[in-house]
């Protein structure tokens, strides 16, 4: 395959990706810095109009007439894609790694490869000549940034377990490590388009180059937010459940379990380090924090939970906060690899947890929640 990989790489990445990518270098000093107005999640993403529009480009047109959110520069924008796609084809990286790749181009440089950037940032990852990632010149090279990025990515342990958000930051270090899952899903979108534009790279059936039918759900790791937001239930009364709400029949019976229990502890006040064995007794460490309602709720469904949150956020699989189902968890505050905060979907858009000193075990809507990671343990 690297043999064959390597052929790809030669054919797609010189001389028109390489002359393409470079007339647009002057238009990419005047555009809008790395940091611009864009906020938000691209959730609506029509993955068959991402794949029209990027073989039109690719086949010479302007770009003038694409209308896709976060492609505001297409015609500079596709073909950056397409050496990230066919860098990491050339290197063997999985799917998942170009994606990572392209979510953190978006991020770091709208795709673009930018000859300015923080300090001595540069290129399409804005990396810095300074912290070793190359020359400026090497760096304006998009194969040579591609690769650089993919090396570094394959050198982080269990980077194919993470989230797009876990992976990117593992690389990048950035100073806002929690916005690159918001380009997942146009990432995604490129990366299927643009690898089908490769020969041999896949069929008509979407099976991967090991004829496998990708885990969409285990892939989608965004920080995007789910349908139901828990507004609709208006002012929840701390320890109190919701008028109306009710565990949905659809869910999981050991999720069911274990947001019944949880549930039974609505109102008891929190403790931090409590073991949450005891949470209606008189001893305070006998309360739950936030990773021991986890720990017990789990338990009594059968489930064994680690301890702390900084744990629990690598149990299970991720799965993307907008893809929720009663009884995953999800983590806030801190970074995506190192949560401070953990509670537990419980469907209609609420969440049950154990917040912070003073408060007691409460269900709160999950618009007021800034989701790092989601993690399926079921």
């Amino acid at each position: 395959m690297k043999a064959v990989a390597a052929g790809i790489g030669v054919v797609f990445l010189s001389p028109l990706l390489l002359a393409g990518t470079a007339m647009m270098m002057a238009s990419s000093a005047e555009a809008v810095q790395t940091s611009g107005s864009f906020s938000g999640c691209l959730t609506d993403i029509d993955s068959d109009e991402v794949a029209k529009h990027v073989t039109d480009i690719l086949d010479g047109a302007s770009g003038k007439d694409v209308h896709i959110e976060g492609l505001d520069l297409p015609a500079e924008q596709v073909p950056n894609a397409r050496t990230i796609v066919a860098t990491g084809i050339s290197l063997d990286v999985p799917k998942k790694g170009q994606i990572i790749a392209l979510a953190t181009a978006m991020q770091e440089s709208r795709l673009r490869n930018l000859n300015y950037g923080d300090r001595d940032s540069l290129g399409l990852f804005q990396q810095r000549p300074s912290q070793g990632w190359g020359t400026a010149q090497q760096i304006r090279d998009p194969v040579y940034a591609s690769e650089r990025f993919y090396k570094a990515l394959l050198k982080v342990n269990g980077w194919q377990q993470m989230t797009v958000t876990q992976a990117a930051q593992a690389v990048q270090k950035s100073g806002y490590p929690d916005a690159y899952a918001q380009w997942e899903n146009l990432a995604t979108a490129l990366q299927t388009a643009i690898a089908k534009t490769f020969p041999g790279n896949s069929d008509s059936s979407g099976k991967d180059k090991d004829g496998q039918k990708p885990d969409k759900e285990a892939e989608s790791t965004t920080g995007c937010s789910p349908s139901k937001d828990g507004s609709g239930f208006g002012r929840i009364p701390e320890g109190s459940v919701p008028k109306g709400y009710k565990i949905p029949k659809d869910a999981d019976p050991k999720a069911r379990k274990a947001l019944d229990w949880a549930m039974h502890q609505l109102g008891t006040q929190y403790q931090w380090g409590g073991s949450c064995t005891a949470a209606h007794g008189p001893d305070p460490m006998g309360r739950c924090d936030c990773s021991s309602l986890m720990q017990q709720a789990y338990a009594h469904a059968g489930i064994t939970l680690t301890r702390t949150t900084y744990t629990q956020v690598n149990e299970g699989k991720p799965v993307s906060p907008s893809h929720l189902q009663p009884g995953d968890l999800v983590f806030s505050r801190g970074t995506a690899s190192r949560p401070e905060h953990v509670g537990m979907y419980m469907g209609e858009g609420l969440v049950i947890e154990a917040p912070r000193t003073g408060k007691p075990v409460r269900i709160t809507p999950i618009k007021d929640w800034d989701i790092l990671a989601a993690r399926r343990v079921l």
